[in-house]
């Protein structure tokens, strides 16, 4: 029997975080790619990116493996590509420089230690392994696309928030966005906030229902050096009471705002960030699990994005369609193999039909093949550098095809996949 009384807490991070920085700045190059391939008449299916980003005091390193078109190689005089001493295309730097760059500047960094301007910018990016290359270009098992390497996805929904997400991680979300928005105003003391801040909020469940908040604890960078933490705590409380909305906050709620004091130094002058390290951040706050696999700075070759992606949609859809209150869904993948070795659902009590009909009718209405995912969700496309802050699940569908797996359009035909009764255990 699930606990239906409790406390479950959740952080997030803002986008001015040491490693969201990274994450934008490699997701940015995931995009740029995308977009250079379109003008260059490039395949976007051909499109290959695994980069990492690291970030400290004034200075940003950029690694990885890439396919890209020609306009982001380097050239001879004549216009042909340069080879390294192994045969391999040479990247030019510069587009993917100024790309950084522009992230940077967009996030609000303009300080002595971190600034869009004077930072130092290595680009170590290099064609991708022809081992790997030849597992993903052509399946094993006969199909037209391999999985990008080996490993286990997860995607969750449940019925705490409007998005079908945990409403720990919603919540804590939802603070970050309404301060940042507020801050980029630079009206009033709000616009003296700097971009590095991390939130958590604890929600109490009862009756397994979000009921209240127990306690806030929000973190900002302030480029105003007098200020103490309850000057922060002014400031910043309106929007933090706007952002949780409906949800009550309990009358004995513990807030602790900037509880060390003084945060003036921040982003990665304050903390090295890497690519990769928020990946709870990324998902659900730690209320599902986690494969372990991060998304920024890959294309959906790569299941760890483009599969986490596919779980999320059908366990979203699972739970829009009203055939579980909460869904877990489970992918696993081999490198070089087209479709997936299983397919697990965990229905956490709460189905209206038997979990086993649920992983059937997931593999009739999609193909969840790395080639099947990026085709449904149409994926080979710059949408990427807007998932990096506030969470790649939970947000709203974009004109631009940002965010599809948060569409809800397989309700019908999951609903006819399946026989729907009374709730039965899963």
């Amino acid at each position: 029997m699930t606990r239906q009384n409790y406390l479950f807490t959740s952080e997030s991070v803002s986008e001015g975080h040491p490693d969201k920085v990274c994450d934008r700045i490699s997701d940015e190059i995931v995009d740029l790619v995308y977009r250079e391939a379109k003008k260059t008449g490039m395949n976007p299916w051909d499109v290959r990116v695994a980069c990492e980003t690291l970030a400290t005091t004034n200075r940003v390193v950029i690694a990885g493996e890439v396919r890209v078109p020609p306009t982001l190689l380097k050239t001879d005089k004549v216009g042909k590509p340069l080879l390294d001493a192994r045969g391999h295309v040479v990247v030019n730097p510069s587009k993917f420089r100024s790309v950084a760059r522009r992230a940077i500047r967009d996030i609000g960094y303009e300080q002595d230690g971190f600034h869009w301007k004077h930072a130092k910018i290595d680009v170590l990016l290099h064609a991708q392994s022809a081992d790997i290359a030849q597992g993903v270009d052509k399946a094993s098992d006969g199909n037209a696309e391999g999985a990008g390497d080996q490993g286990i996805m997860f995607g969750y929904a449940c019925r705490e928030t409007p998005e079908l997400m945990p409403a720990p991680i919603y919540y804590s979300h939802k603070i970050l966005e309404v301060l940042s928005a507020a801050r980029r105003t630079g009206i009033g003391d709000v616009g003296k906030l700097g971009p590095d801040a991390k939130s958590q909020v604890t929600v109490s469940y009862v009756d397994g229902k979000p009921a209240s908040v127990t306690s806030i604890v929000l973190s900002t960078q302030h480029l105003d050096e007098s200020w103490d933490s309850k000057k922060v705590r002014q400031v910043v409380e309106p929007y933090i009471r706007e952002a949780l909305g409906d949800l009550k906050i309990a009358p004995d709620c513990h807030w602790y705002i900037n509880p060390t004091g003084k945060f003036v130094i921040g982003g990665p002058d304050g903390d090295a960030g890497l690519t990769g390290r928020k990946i709870i951040v990324d998902t659900y706050g730690g209320a599902a699990p986690h494969g372990g696999g991060a998304f920024s700075g890959k294309d959906t070759t790569k299941v760890d994005r483009s599969a986490a992606y596919a779980a999320r949609y059908l366990a979203k859809n699972v739970v829009a369609a009203k055939l579980a209150d909460r869904c877990t869904i489970q992918l696993s993948y081999a490198i070089g193999v087209a479709q997936p070795l299983s397919v697990y659902v965990d229905l956490h009590g709460t189905g209206r039909v038997e979990a086993s009909a649920i992983e059937s009718a997931l593999r009739e209405v999609m193909d969840l093949s790395p080639s099947g995912i990026r085709r449904h969700l149409d994926l080979n496309k710059p949408i990427y550098a807007k998932t990096t802050a506030y969470g790649h699940f939970g947000r709203k569908p974009g004109r631009d095809g940002s965010f599809s797996w948060e569409k809800t359009d397989l309700v019908k035909a999951l609903k006819e996949a399946v026989t729907v009764k009374e709730p039965v255990a899963a």
